[in-house]
This record gives C-alpha cells, sequence and structure tokens, in this order.
C-alpha cells in the first residue's frame, strides 16, 4: 500500500524559462512524501538545474536547516519544456521551504523568483531579470530575486520586487521578522568620454553623411584608405544620436539581460554600439549556438553597428545581413530552438578600397590596380550593397589639416539637428497613425505620402534612375534619404537639391551607362 502525501507536504512557487526573449512560465512544484530519503528534480531540467539539488541541500544545512528523513521530489512544469540555467535555484529552494513548512505557503505561491544560490545561502544575480518581471508583472506576482537584480527587475515598474543578499534574508521578509524595502530602479549614468566630432579634421562630407545617417537611420559605407578617419568618424556616431526613449530602453535592455551585459546595477538609456572583429563566427553575428542567444545585430538593436573592414568578414555572414537589415529582425532556428530576436540597428561599414589600401595613392598602389580593388570590393554582393542608403568614399587627410587647430562642430551641436530632426520624423508618423519611428522604416504608400518630391525633383530622380540603373529598393532608399536631408533642413517638402544630394550618396557601387 503506497503512502499518499499529506497536503501539508505539497507547495509550488513560480519561474520562466526562457526561449529567446519569451520568458516561459515554469510552475515550481515541491512534494515531501514518506519513503526513502532522496531528492529527486524532474522535468526535464539540464546539467545545472540538476546541481540545483545539491546547491540547495549545502545552503540549508549551512544555514542549520535540517532536512526531513522523507522523499523530496520537485517537478518543473511544463515537463516538456527544457529547463537551463542556475536561476532555478531560488525558486526550487523556496518550494522546498514552503513544504517543510518554514515560510508561508501562500506568500511562495503568489510568487515569481528566480536566482543562483551559493554553498552558504549568498544569493548569485543571475541572466534575465528584466524579461522575468515583466512575467511577473503580466501575471500580478511578486518577484524575489538577488540584490544584484533589484536594479534591473524593477526598472520594469508593473509589480513589487524585493531583492534579497541571502535565503537567509528572503526567509525573515516572508516570515515577517525583517521585511525587505521593495527594490528601487536603477538607471546606469550615460558616459561622457572625449569622443567629440570637433576632434575630426577635415572630412567635412563624410561628417556630413554621418549626420544624415543618424538622423534618419540610414545605412553607411564608407571606402577609404587606411587613416582616412573611417572608424574615428564611426566611434563619435553614438555621442550624436538621442537618448533610447523608455519602451526602447526597455526593448533592448531585455536583450542585453539575457546575453549578461547588464552589470551595473540597472539599464542605460545610452544607444548600444557594437563592433565586432571580422573574424567572428556567423553565430556571433547572427545569433545562435547553445540555447540560440541573441548575436551581435541584436545586441546592437536600436543602436550602431559597426563593422569594420567590410570585405574581410565571411561571405556567408555579409550575406545573412541582407534579411535582418530589411526586415528589422532576425530569426535563429535550431533543432532544439526557433527563435526570433528585434535588429533594428545602424549599420555602418567601413572597408579599404583594395588588399593594400593604397588603390587611390598610384605611387603606393600594387601592381594589380585597378582590378586589385574590383576584386576587393566585389566581396560585396550587389544586393547587399544596394541596401546601403549612403556610401561615399572617404578621402585621405591632409598634413596641413593635422596641423590646424580643433575648429569643427562639437558633436553636442550636431546632436542638436540630429534631435530636431528626429522630432519632426516622431511628430509626422504619430499624426499619421503609424509605428514607424524614422524615415528609414518607411515603405510602400507612407513612403509616397511623406517623400514624394516637387516636380523638378522627380524629374531629376527618374532620371538619375534611369542612367545608373537603380533598383526599386535603390529609388525607394533616395527617397527616404531624400525625406531625411529635408527634415534637416526643416522643410516640409523634398525638392532638387535634396534629391541630387540624396543621389550623391549613392553612385558609388552604381553601374553608369
Amino acid at each position: 500500500m503506497f503512502d499518499s502525501p499529506s497536503p501539508e507536504a505539497l507547495a509550488l512557487t513560480h519561474t520562466v524559462a526562457f526561449e529567446g526573449l519569451e520568458a516561459r512560465r515554469v510552475e515550481v512544484q515541491c512534494a515531501v512524501t514518506a519513503g526513502l530519503p532522496g531528492f529527486a528534480i524532474v522535468g526535464l531540467p539540464d546539467k545545472a538545474v540538476s546541481e540545483a539539488r545539491e546547491r540547495v541541500k549545502t545552503a540549508l544545512q549551512a544555514m542549520a536547516i535540517a532536512l526531513p528523513s522523507r522523499r523530496i521530489t520537485v517537478n518543473l512544469s511544463p515537463a516538456d519544456l527544457p529547463k537551463e540555467g542556475s536561476h532555478f535555484d531560488l525558486p526550487i529552494a523556496l518550494a522546498l521551504l514552503a513544504a517543510l513548512g518554514i515560510v508561508p505557503k501562500e506568500r511562495v505561491e503568489t510568487a515569481m523568483a528566480l536566482g543562483e544560490m551559493s554553498l552558504d545561502g549568498r544569493l548569485v544575480p543571475v541572466l534575465g531579470a528584466l524579461p522575468t518581471a515583466l512575467a511577473a508583472g503580466e501575471d500580478g506576482r511578486t518577484l524575489y530575486c538577488p540584490t544584484g537584480c533589484g536594479a534591473e527587475a524593477a526598472w520594469v515598474g508593473a509589480t513589487p520586487v524585493f531583492a534579497a543578499s541571502s535565503l537567509a534574508e528572503l526567509i525573515a521578509h516572508l516570515t515577517d521578522r525583517a521585511p525587505l524595502e521593495p527594490a528601487k530602479p536603477g538607471e546606469v549614468a550615460a558616459e561622457t568620454g572625449p569622443k567629440c566630432f570637433s576632434e575630426v579634421r577635415g572630412q567635412e562630407r563624410a561628417k556630413r553623411a554621418v549626420e544624415i545617417a543618424a538622423a534618419g537611420r540610414h545605412h553607411l559605407l564608407m571606402i577609404g584608405s587606411p587613416g582616412s578617419g573611417k572608424s574615428m568618424l564611426a566611434a563619435r556616431l553614438p555621442g550624436i544620436l538621442p537618448p533610447l526613449s523608455a519602451p526602447e530602453a526597455l526593448e533592448t535592455s531585455m536583450i542585453h539581460s539575457l546575453a549578461g551585459l547588464l552589470t551595473e546595477g540597472g539599464i542605460s538609456r545610452t544607444r548600444p554600439f557594437r563592433a565586432p572583429h571580422h573574424t567572428a563566427s556567423m553565430a556571433a553575428i547572427v545569433g545562435g549556438g547553445r540555447g540560440a542567444k541573441p548575436g551581435e545585430i541584436s545586441l546592437a538593436h536600436n543602436g550602431v553597428l559597426f563593422l569594420d573592414e567590410f570585405p574581410e568578414y565571411p561571405r556567408q555572414v555579409l550575406e545573412t545581413l541582407r534579411q535582418p537589415i530589411e526586415t528589422g529582425d532576425v530569426v535563429v532556428a535550431r533543432a532544439n530552438a526557433h527563435v526570433t530576436y528585434p535588429c533594428r540597428f545602424l549599420l555602418i561599414a567601413a572597408a579599404n578600397p583594395c588588399r593594400c589600401g593604397q588603390l587611390y595613392d598610384a605611387n603606393q598602389a600594387c601592381n594589380r590596380a585597378p582590378v586589385c580593388g574590383q576584386d576587393y570590393m566585389g566581396k560585396i554582393s550587389g544586393p547587399l550593397m544596394d541596401r546601403f542608403d549612403l556610401r561615399l568614399e572617404v578621402p585621405p587627410v591632409a598634413y596641413s589639416d593635422l596641423d590646424l587647430p580643433a575648429s569643427g562642430e562639437s558633436s553636442a551641436v550636431i546632436a542638436a539637428r540630429v534631435a530636431t530632426a528626429r522630432a519632426l520624423q516622431a511628430e509626422r508618423f504619430a499624426a499619421l497613425g503609424t509605428n514607424a519611428l524614422v524615415n528609414s522604416d518607411a515603405e510602400g504608400a507612407l513612403l509616397d505620402q511623406i517623400a514624394t518630391p516637387d516636380a523638378p525633383g522627380k524629374e531629376m530622380l527618374l532620371k538619375a534612375a534611369d542612367q545608373f540603373h537603380l533598383t526599386a529598393r535603390g529609388y525607394h532608399r533616395v527617397l527616404r534619404l531624400a525625406r531625411t536631408i529635408a527634415d534637416l533642413e526643416g522643410v516640409e517638402t523634398v525638392s532638387t537639391p535634396h534629391i541630387a544630394e540624396a543621389i550623391g550618396y549613392r553612385l558609388i557601387g552604381s553601374r553608369e551607362t
């Protein structure tokens, strides 16, 4: 005859399992029943979850909490959902403590928890506090987490968050012996780095192109000799972008939370700037690997992705960028995972004109010039080249310019113009009732509505499309670019000068007749 568990020996709490940005709810059930003493965790746990048994047992012993000589079974429901990560330690411990009657069951059952446990009972910060807090808020549950996750989780503001430094501290809170104060949201102060556009000598056309790219989130390709300032310009781009709005910061920080990049006790309003090396793998750039983690293009969401030495990236990686650039999201499909990450980024690519980099200098160019330049840039396919709104050659800086004092506009002055242009775009799109945020998002009827040029401008664009064999995508990108140029000038009508400047940024890579 089997011994059935008594109601007092059953307890549960809640946590999450991550599938991309989605936090799947998991019910942590604990039963303490008669039988041979043992501690089992079931429900498709991975190695880290299975090892929670030893961490929890040792931590309870360190706190002088003796486990009964009974059978302890922890079930992670739904049982067919893979469970990965060490954040299951705390919910397993709370469910067990509730089953033993040490903490009130009703307080644990209506809560959600995550956190890793040390062998002495200290709580260690884990990944994914922000998505977990969102899930807790949607379900109306209180969230318990380690102190290191409190500022990040509290930023959601949808549910009370109690962050404890140890399991003993959390037990004291649950039993009302020493209640914790709710965690306060944390925000990392923006870095005021020394990188300013005033330090860039010459390169006025390149600085203008970077400003246009920032104003409308237009992808930019810079081609120039080594030392012409391509990387210098790209590094200063974040300084002229407006801060992340609250929804953008939340969306971006959820990705960074899963990647373990929120390590400073809060989230940041500074737009991300990612610059992976050209030897990075496809999984590192696009996403994937174990658990289908987000790649660099998703970590750059709402920010800047800088790819230096662009033709040196593997051809397969470059071609994989085509769809994310167009759609703003990427699907990472693996045998055990199929997740979608957002990746609306501003792509800045830099390239030398040829492998030796001296194509523009007849005295230093190799004996294969100009064929070597054609072969080198030929690594960038036509469809990928077509996705760059701005393409420009960055000439070498004259030595006389290097001796001049810093006299160009500062990043603050340029940032003010960019912010004004983006405000115009936001106001226009809000009045039209669309989800677009910047001009690069406009397409179809919306693009025709906001960027149709006057008659002379239309005539110029049609002639250029015919002469330079612009594709339909290239034609629309010229319109978006002209719309942004007009916004920087503060005018509503797209006219001939705007079209002319926009066309001038697309001549590199076009086939002239």
